[in-house]
């Protein structure tokens, strides 16, 4: 029985570009879609750029630009970077969309004259240096539940847990590193409270995994909160009906561009919307999403479709993060690479082969390992399945003027036990067990290996046993197709090559249980080579952040790197190598001693100390110092330093840097952990100017 199926990534924000960690999610969702239209069911992938929110903003006034121009542009950049990934949209459109507006305003209507959206007086964080009201994600500090520090003001990335901004400890603006003041506005809340007895029942539905599940009971046990769903303008969004200078939250319009995707398919193709999301559908319904949106999406979003009139997921996917060997992604370490910086440098099917051997149905993170990466890319593609097809498809041309021979040989049984796991297989392919899939497939290709060099057909040729050799070549081929058949979901451009060589219509899942026999073949051709570890050399050195020699405490920041620069006098460096400056351009630097008051690690940044320093009269100032290696910030609390307290403030990914501490160093030391703070004496205050 044909399935008709509708499956969905979450958005990718217009406000960065698509790196491997998002590809993680995109790759999987591709996979899926690709096995379901193999096994001839409709299944239909549609996603869309997720656009709205202060991010966009602010960027984009940043750059001298306009919001719209700003998501236009990334609109492109993500189209091209997931065609070249071979990610299979069927329809790619953007939250900043008529469709979207329409499903926004519709659905809140129906929510409002349901009774479920509530007016509230809610206290903001402001920021009187920016002049604007500061949406979650602009607000750091320390978790309420854990401590965690460097957090977003509306969820921990540690702990999980959910608040509001206002609850952070030690809270500040992510703009200019001020801290917020509180502020009443009027805000529009949906009750998510409303719907607490049909959450409960959806949650264990079998709608979730069980791990996701279970998170979901702790949230029930805390009580569900209703759901503020307007911000304040300024604001890049669409304007909430009725309202004055309310715009609709982003997170409220995001997951409605799957909707809104949908439609736009509908009106290129014909097909009816109500297909899919009418509340009586029969059509199945699935969202791949990051264990970090889980709350939106199995909360928010199955409760907003509810009250607004539609049908309700048939399940959502969870999956965890991705590490690079074992760790965070770093840009520092060259390990937060980007889309287009990897196909710059390696075929994208390495990696959604690679992706496909760690994937499983649970939220477990994925470790990219680049020396297994390589190994297993090299020895399962290259070494064991386009083996197959390169061995043996040359003898088909050079003797049998590429033909395949007319009746089927005796294999030994290999041809029906190839057939026989691909229900298996597919198995593993619908429950998202990716990893196990490869491990059958990957099986199979050991077999017909050891088929080939049990017969050896390069000796059969130079022996002229023309049958025999035929005979082999023709098994050979036919054990290759199958194998590629179960493999093209995750390769689907090594699956098109495979149709041309093998001179196919298609590579359907229930063709493939019928030999070829007598067919034509076309002349062999490159399929797949094997990675060279100095292109994974190049892909991080291409990654990582250049860094300037200088050290001079008014150079600027190297680019791209977030990390605060140390001035690093030497005692060691020739007199003749410094250049002079004269007293009055010395008079300039306004050295002050400091205490240092507060000191923690940055998330995110492999060198950066956060300080807090006391600088007596001048008050308080955060620097963010590339120390990490030398100091833990226990260590630091107290101790007095000398800062640079004229620098201008410099913006940084981690907030407002308001000076430079000052450090020594031997200029040939390799020993990053070999920085020292400079001090002054005992009985130095606060505040006191450096002669």
């Amino acid at each position: 029985m044909t399935r008709q199926i509708l499956v969905t990534s979450a958005l990718p924000y217009a406000n960065g570009a698509i790196h491997l960690g998002h590809l993680v999610e995109y790759i999987q969702t591709d996979i899926w879609a690709r096995f379901h239209r193999a096994r001839g069911h409709e299944c239909l992938y549609v996603c869309a750029d997720d656009t709205h929110g202060t991010p966009i903003m602010i960027r984009a006034r940043n750059e001298g630009i306009s919001p719209e121009e700003l998501v236009a542009r990334m609109h492109g950049e993500h189209v091209a970077d997931f065609r070249d990934f071979m990610i299979g949209f069927d329809n790619y459109h953007t939250t900043h969309s008529e469709e979207n507006r329409y499903f926004a305003e519709l659905i809140y209507q129906n929510l409002l004259q349901g009774g479920h959206i509530a007016v509230e007086t809610v206290h903001q964080a402001y920021c009187n240096r920016d002049a604007m009201f500061l949406p979650d994600r602009f607000i750091r500090g320390a978790c309420p539940k854990c401590g965690a520090v460097d957090q977003y003001g509306d969820s921990c990335e540690h702990c999980s847990a959910t608040y509001s901004p206002l609850e952070l400890r030690e809270p500040f603006c992510a703009l200019c590193g001020e801290p917020p003041v509180s502020r009443a506005s009027e805000h529009l809340f949906f009750q998510l409270s409303h719907y607490e007895t049909f959450l409960r029942e959806w949650t264990r539905s079998g709608a979730l995994q069980v791990e996701m599940a279970n998170k979901l009971d702790e949230w029930f046990a805390s009580g569900l909160k209703n759901w503020d769903i307007s911000r304040d303008g300024p604001y890049f969004g669409f304007a909430i009906p009725g309202q004055t200078d309310k715009y609709f939250y982003v997170w409220l319009d995001a997951p409605i561009g799957y909707m809104a995707s949908t439609l736009h398919y509908c009106q290129r193709t014909g097909r009816s919307f109500d297909t899919f999301w009418h509340p009586d559908s029969t059509a199945e319904v699935y969202h791949f999403i990051g264990k970090d949106i889980l709350y939106f999406h199995t909360l928010f979003w199955p409760a907003m479709l509810k009250g607004g009139g539609f049908r309700t997921p048939t399940a959502v996917f969870a999956h965890g993060f991705l590490t690079v060997n074992g760790q965070k992604m770093s840009k520092s370490r060259g390990t937060f690479i980007n889309a287009r910086t990897y196909l710059d440098h390696l075929d994208p099917e390495y990696l959604r082969y690679y992706y496909a051997c760690k994937l499983s149905n649970r939220v477990d993170d994925l470790d990219l390992n680049l020396d297994d990466f390589v190994q297993r890319v090299n020895a399962d593609m290259v070494g064991k399945v386009v083996n197959l097809a390169s061995r043996t498809a040359g003898f088909v041309h050079k003797f049998f003027a590429g033909r395949l021979a007319e009746r089927y040989p005796e294999d030994g049984g290999l041809f029906a036990t190839f057939v026989q796991a691909g229900e298996e297989i597919a198995h593993y392919y619908e429950g998202r067990e990716y990893a196990k899939a490869m491990r059958t497939i990957m099986a199979l290709a050991d077999q017909a290996n050891r088929y080939i060099e049990e017969q050896a057909p390069w000796n059969l040729a130079k022996q002229g046993e023309m049958a025999a050799l035929h005979a082999v070549c023709s098994v050979a081929l036919n054990l290759f197709r199958i194998l590629m058949t179960y493999l093209a979901p995750v390769l689907p451009g090594m699956a098109e090559k495979t149709r041309s060589l093998l001179d196919l219509p298609g590579l359907q899942w229930a063709s493939c249980q019928t030999p070829l026999c007598g067919t034509t073949i076309q002349p062999f051709s490159h399929l797949m080579a094997r990675i060279d570890p100095k292109r994974i050399e190049a892909l991080l050195a291409a990654a990582r952040p250049q860094e300037s020699t200088q050290v001079a405490a008014q150079d600027p920041p190297a680019a791209n790197s977030p990390e605060e620069r140390v001035a690093l006098p030497s005692s060691s460096a020739p007199v003749a190598a410094t250049p002079t400056i004269a007293i009055d351009q010395f008079a300039q630097i306004d050295l002050r001693v400091a205490r240092i008051v507060q000191a923690e690690q940055v998330t995110g940044a492999d060198k950066l100390l956060k300080l807090t320093l006391d600088v007596g009269v001048l008050g308080t100032r955060t620097v963010f110092a590339g120390i990490r290696a030398a100091y833990q910030p226990q260590a630091l609390l107290g101790r007095l330093t000398v800062v640079v307290a004229n620098l201008a403030p410099r913006k940084m990914k981690f907030g407002l840097s308001e000076g430079m501490v000052l450090a020594a160093s031997h200029t040939d030391s390799t020993d990053k952990s070999a920085l020292f703070l400079l001090s002054p004496d005992a009985g130095a205050e606060p505040g006191m100017r450096i002669q």
